[in-house]
């Protein structure tokens, strides 16, 4: 199937909106408004959210793939196909429904109606935002500055609609101007630190899927008090070498005030095999801490 072309916002005010605010960027970029069919996108639509394991609640269940920009009617609609080099940038897009509108209507999930990811196609860069809505539906994400090449973004909603609303990943690239330089993926490994954390992550198979533990320890002392970040003690992040494609999930533990770790458990299902460059963010006395690391999974 092939990836859909991208349409223009289509909502009134969101015309309105675009004229506003895109032409002196698309006067900069020399772009068009709308957003071709870009070479990096995937060819197939890969399901965002993947089933709960048996006696783990769905929203335990880690979800993979965010890979096409329309999925179930609804489409990731962005103002243009390129962003600016060295700078902080508003990024400003639009999640627009079966009828074409941008819908304004979400679910809160993890504490939020949107999560964004922004990563660059070496899996460096990576970036987990929570943008703001205005009324008629645009969305701004408020990007630290990208170095030049491709980047894909995600942006990670449950439209509040129907009994039972379902999450959906969708996704566009984007590039960056100027003279791109691929950073070497990290090799496996178990261990990294964050801000003086060391953390240890292991995956171990189970029924098709993959436990993970991560054990967080500081000067040698297990770390035990973690704070609540996005309802839960951690959030972890995962992007395929291959393809891009995204992984996100929380751990099991429950929640008992700034009393986490040292140890938490995610259930992951990762849908290919390979490296994946994980991203594990957790919190302490307020501030927010990202690990990075490669892991491999068979």
């Amino acid at each position: 199937m092939n990836t859909p072309s991208a349409r223009p916002l289509s909502h009134p005010l969101a015309r309105r909106w675009l004229l506003a605010s895109c032409v002196p960027v698309l006067l900069v970029l020399g772009m068009a408004l709308t957003v071709p069919p870009a070479p990096a996108e995937s060819a197939r639509s890969t399901t965002a959210s993947m089933p709960g394991m048996p006696g783990m609640p769905a929203e335990q269940a880690g979800s993979a793939g965010g890979l096409a920009a329309e999925q179930d009617g609804y489409r990731l609609d962005v103002a243009t196909a390129g962003l600016p080099s060295g700078r902080p940038t508003a990024f400003r897009f639009a999640v627009t429904g079966p009828d074409g509108s941008p819908v304004t209507d979400f679910a809160v999930h993890q504490t939020k109606k949107l999560h964004f990811y922004a990563i660059r196609t070496d899996l460096t860069g990576f970036q987990h935002l929570h943008p703001a809505m205005a009324e008629d539906g645009i969305w701004t994400a408020d990007l630290a500055a990208l170095a030049p090449g491709t980047w894909r973004l995600y942006a990670d909603f449950v439209p509040n609609v129907g009994a039972h609303p379902r999450e959906l990943v969708l996704s566009r690239t984007v590039t960056v101007p100027g003279e791109a330089a691929p950073v070497p993926l990290p090799a496996p490994t178990d261990t990294t630190t964050a801000d003086g954390h060391s953390v240890t992550l292991t995956a171990r198979p189970m029924a098709g899927a993959h436990q993970l533990t991560a054990t967080i320890s500081r000067d040698g002392l297990p770390v035990t008090d973690l704070q609540p970040y996005l309802d839960a003690y951690a959030h972890l992040t995962a992007f395929h070498e291959g393809d891009l494609a995204l992984a996100h999930l929380h751990p099991a533990n429950a929640v008992n005030g700034d009393h986490g770790g040292p140890t938490l458990t995610f259930q992951a299902l990762f849908p290919e095999p390979g490296n994946w460059r994980v991203f594990l963010q957790f919190q302490t006395a307020g501030q927010l801490h990202t690990a990075a690391l490669t892991l491999h999974i068979d």
